[in-house]
C-alpha cells in the first residue's frame, strides 16, 4: 500500500508542477484548501453511506474518492506520505493504549 499512496501523492506533485489543461488535481490546488477540505468531508461521508448501505464494490470505489483528495490535501499542506508512515508505524508500536487504560485513577 505504501508504493501506491507514493506513487498517487507522486502523480500529484507532478499534475500541480505540470498541469495539463483539464487537471481536476490542479483545479483543486489552485481553488484553495478550503475546497479540498469540502471534498475531504464529502467523500468522507460517502465512505460512511457506502458502509452503511453494504455494497462493497460502492465502499471500494469511495475509499479510493477519499484516499485521493486526502493526498492532495496533505500535498497541498507538504506533508509526504513517508511521514504519515512513520507516524503509523510509531502508533504500531504502542500497546494497551485504549482509552480506558490511559484514564488517570484520582482515587489513589
Amino acid at each position: 500500500m505504501n508504493d501506491i499512496l507514493n506513487m498517487l501523492y507522486n502523480i500529484i506533485i507532478n499534475r500541480v508542477e505540470e498541469p495539463s489543461k483539464n487537471s481536476y488535481t490542479r483545479y483543486l490546488f489552485d481553488s484553495g484548501l478550503n475546497k479540498i477540505l469540502k471534498k475531504c468531508g464529502e467523500e468522507c461521508s460517502e465512505v460512511i453511506i457506502a458502509a452503511k448501505d453494504g455494497n462493497t464494490e460502492d465502499i471500494k470505489q469511495e475509499v479510493c474518492d477519499l484516499i485521493y483528495h486526502l493526498t492532495v490535501m496533505l500535498a497541498y499542506k507538504g506533508i509526504t506520505p513517508e511521514e504519515i508512515g512513520k507516524i503509523i508505524i510509531e502508533r504500531s508500536q504502542k500497546k494497551d493504549n485504549l482509552k480506558e487504560a490511559r484514564i488517570i485513577d484520582t482515587n489513589c
